[in-house]
């Protein structure tokens, strides 16, 4: 059995309006996005198992956000197994140049630093990353805005990368995995725009974390 999977463990999960996915309202407690789509894949492959599983995901959150609550939101809750999934909205409110913008350096920074917090407060738990993504084929050379946030996003993927070596995590490459996807079918069938993924592109999500942990 994977040492993911154990009995009377807490498995919890943070990020944003990806993983939040309506958790804080009708889809409480757990939204209807990969977080619920991975349990239920576990739960079917460990019915004998007893896990308490947590979604923290926040709709808008940058890692900025993450940093702020991650004692109450993460610390406090002593989680056995984490997973964290941020990064697109960083590069987004960066890109506008707002005063809330998180630059590629101050993402290193913050990622860094809650890695820190929960490594010398709860020791070698496993953790995983995924990686932020974008859901569009066009052109990182492009003028368009998809093509400045295809162009700027290899570098918050580099920075998760980075992180998981750093901190001996496991990682999952969303990114890569659904532009594998889009040498076969249109952005349309994963996601309604290139952010927040539809039914079958959160559970590409849950698949893909569910075999990197299986």
């Amino acid at each position: 059995m994977s040492n993911w999977f154990k009995n009377d463990t807490t498995f919890l999960f943070i990020g944003d309006s990806i993983t939040d996915c309506g958790r804080r309202g009708a889809e409480a407690p757990l939204g209807a996005g990969y977080v619920r789509a991975f349990t239920e894949l576990a739960t079917g492959r460990h019915p004998e198992l007893s896990i308490r599983w947590l979604n923290k995901g926040i709709g808008g959150n940058k890692v900025s956000d993450l940093r702020e609550r991650w004692r109450d939101d993460v610390l406090f809750h002593r989680p056995d197994r984490l997973s964290i999934k941020i990064g697109i909205n960083d590069l987004h409110t960066h890109l506008r140049g707002g005063a809330d913008g998180v630059s590629p350096e101050r993402f290193e920074e913050l990622y860094n630093e809650i890695l820190t917090m929960t490594r010398e407060e709860l020791g070698e738990i496993p953790i995983i990353l995924l990686t932020p993504f974008y859901i569009s084929t066009e052109r990182s050379s492009s003028t368009t805005l998809r093509g400045s946030v295809l162009d700027l996003l290899p570098t918050y993927i580099a920075t998760v990368s980075a992180m998981s070596e750093k901190y001996d995590t496991q990682l999952v490459q969303l990114h890569d995995m659904f532009q594998r996807h889009l040498q076969f079918r249109d952005a349309d069938t994963f996601c309604p725009e290139p952010v927040h993924p539809n039914h079958t592109g959160h559970t590409l999500m849950a698949q893909a974390l569910f075999d990197e942990l299986t």
